[in-house]
């Protein structure tokens, strides 16, 4: 059974949706009064006009979308960005321009997707050992390359 959440939608945009059936983002559109360019390594915090209320439990990632990555070099600062359950603010895509070029931003323009997931509490438990395994404290690359 489908999640409900609460939405409020102050864009012009449809309601943040699934492009296909097994997707896992919806995608989130920017909200606009005019067009924005992002020079080279420039960041910016796009509106979305889209405000949420999730459960208690849960959590919004907001995500970078690879179309936009791969063909015009914006990647989300933050990916994934957390929206939190208690969280009512309007929700923002932080994007950055990594391409040599400019590149323009305009209203009405997928610029992110939004993952909802259940998220856990944790409990923490003060011990004086954890417990070996395989990797052991390897990081950083340590398992090399195949």
């Amino acid at each position: 059974m489908p999640l409900e959440v609460k939405i409020i939608n102050r864009s012009n945009n449809p309601l943040p949706q699934y492009a296909t059936a097994g997707a896992s983002g919806m995608d989130l559109r920017a909200s606009l009064a005019a067009p924005i360019t992002l020079g080279t390594l420039e960041r910016a915090m796009i509106p979305t006009g889209i405000f949420i209320e999730l459960p208690e439990g849960y959590e919004a990632q907001v995500r970078a979308r690879s179309g936009m990555a791969i063909r015009q070099g914006i990647a989300c600062v933050n990916a994934p960005g957390t929206i939190d359950a208690d969280y009512r603010g309007e929700i923002h895509a932080i994007l950055v321009n990594l391409s040599a070029e400019p590149q323009t931003i305009h209203p009405g323009d997928r610029v992110a997707q939004l993952v909802v997931q259940q998220v856990e509490k944790v409990v923490w438990q003060p011990v004086d050992s954890l417990a070996i395994s395989q990797r052991n404290d390897g990081g950083f690359g340590s398992t090399g390359k195949n």
